[in-house]
């Protein structure tokens, strides 16, 4: 009979529909089931968005159907449904407890999960609070580790960037400077072909520089054109001089940058040498370091900030052992807190599993809860002293929880698992279930 609740209330969750549950001679097999929304929220909201209707009295009909060909079909409130609607809808009101629940609260770190589940935000929140603490005590304790263990092989890393930065340094090259000098070297190697490209172009606008009648240059040819339009009686003509005059204003404008550009390209073999040196020093940081001068930028930024994390100095290893110790500290008050949280929680939910289990026919057992802390040796990696004494910092706090059970008066307490026999244990547990649901969100 348990058999068949529980293998009908596993396929109203929305659990895999096995043929075998089909009785033989059977084509299919139903489970139906009703299920009280209770006001709930969250499953009345899956209910709504399935497009399912809600009894006058708020409970919810669910129907699931398993054909011999290994097909199943479900429903709720007369409507066709995916089976994960039910899954979803069984996540917010029911939770099936079997013998391994029984089996894994043996485990301590299982029971010191039921207290914190029992105790709520009084525990989550100050061992939220404690995690992010140890994770960042944690990381400075590895890298003071490292830093110390490695200390010769990052101080030898630490010399080649050391190295490598002073002669980026030296050169001090400006981003995108490789590319302007390569411009420069260019043109300082052409200065003659540039030279006589700007002169006759000059000549040709400005006229030639000894001032010969027979090479006026387009100005004046523009300036004897436009006197001869002045003087014409015909309007057309007169018309037209101020155009001439417009052009020989550009034509103006052009010939004193040629002058200008003229008298910046003086040979300078000197400057040509210079530059070319420049570009030497800045190819040998590019062979080494990067493609361009960006590159070669880039890297040493990169290695300034690498250098800054390998600081092996003692004054570096004496600062980040004060930061461990700082956050030793810290994480000792926060441990402290967690534990007397779970302390409080662990005498409040111990009370509550003795008035269940005199429910049980276990009237004069008694369960007892033990909050205690973990000491270690200094040998721990992960030490902590707390109270003045080292314990163990793991992931969950420092405590080590542990149910005891005083089977009758004048019974010592003893660890449940050895106090208890296979039926008493059953009781035990179910008992501790029952408690454990009202932290829970389900109602069933």
């Amino acid at each position: 009979g348990k058999t068949m609740v529980v293998s009908g209330l596993h396929l109203l969750s929305g659990g895999r529909a096995e043929v075998s549950k089909v009785r033989t001679g059977m084509l299919k097999a139903f489970v139906e089931g009703r299920f009280e929304l209770g006001g709930a929220e969250g499953a009345t909201r899956i209910v709504t968005d399935a497009g399912a209707e809600v009894g006058e009295d708020g409970s919810v009909i669910a129907l699931r159907a398993v054909s011999v060909d290994g097909r199943s079909r479900a429903h709720l409130g007369g409507r066709s449904v995916p089976v994960g609607v039910l899954a979803d809808l069984s996540e917010q009101l029911i939770a099936v407890h079997g013998q391994n629940d029984q089996l894994r609260l043996l485990r301590p770190a299982e029971q010191r999960a039921v207290i914190d589940r029992f105790a709520g935000e009084a525990v989550t929140e100050p061992l939220e609070r404690y995690r992010a603490v140890r994770d960042e005590w944690l990381a400075v304790v590895a890298e003071l580790t490292e830093r110390s263990t490695r200390s010769r092989e990052m101080a030898q890393q630490a010399d080649l960037l050391r190295h490598g930065l002073a002669e980026i340094d030296a050169v001090a090259p400006e981003p995108g400077e490789d590319t302007e000098l390569t411009e420069q070297i260019k043109r300082l190697a052409a200065v003659d072909e540039l030279r006589s490209a700007a002169s006759a172009a000059h000549a040709a606008v400005a006229g030639s520089a000894d001032g010969d009648p027979d090479a006026p240059g387009a100005l004046g040819l523009i300036g004897e054109a436009s006197r001869h339009l002045t003087g014409s009686e015909d309007a057309v003509l007169r018309e037209l001089g101020p155009r001439l005059d417009e052009a020989s204003v550009l034509l103006s404008e052009v010939g004193t940058e040629l002058g200008s550009y003229l008298e910046t390209l003086d040979a300078d073999p000197a400057l040509l040498e210079k530059v070319l040196a420049r570009q030497a020093d800045l190819k040998r940081l590019t062979r080494k370091y990067a493609a361009d001068v960006d590159g070669v930028l880039a890297w040493a930024d990169d290695a300034r900030r690498r250098m800054s994390t390998m600081d092996t100095s003692e004054e570096a290893l004496a600062e980040l052992a004060k930061r461990r110790d700082e956050l030793a500290v810290t994480l000792a008050e926060h441990a402290l807190t967690l534990s007397e949280a779970r302390v409080e929680a662990a005498a409040e939910l111990a009370e509550a599993i003795t008035a269940e289990m005199s429910g049980l026919a276990m009237g004069q057992a008694e369960i007892e809860i033990t909050v205690e802390r973990r000491t270690v040796d200094e040998s721990d990696a992960h030490a902590v002293k707390v109270d003045g004494r080292l314990v163990h910092a793991g992931p969950d706090g420092v405590d080590d929880v542990e149910l005891l059970l005083r089977a009758h008066n004048g019974a010592p307490p003893l660890p449940v698992h050895k106090a208890a026999s296979g039926g008493e244990l059953s009781r035990v547990m179910l008992a501790i279930e029952v408690v454990l649901a009202h932290a829970d969100t389900v109602q069933t």
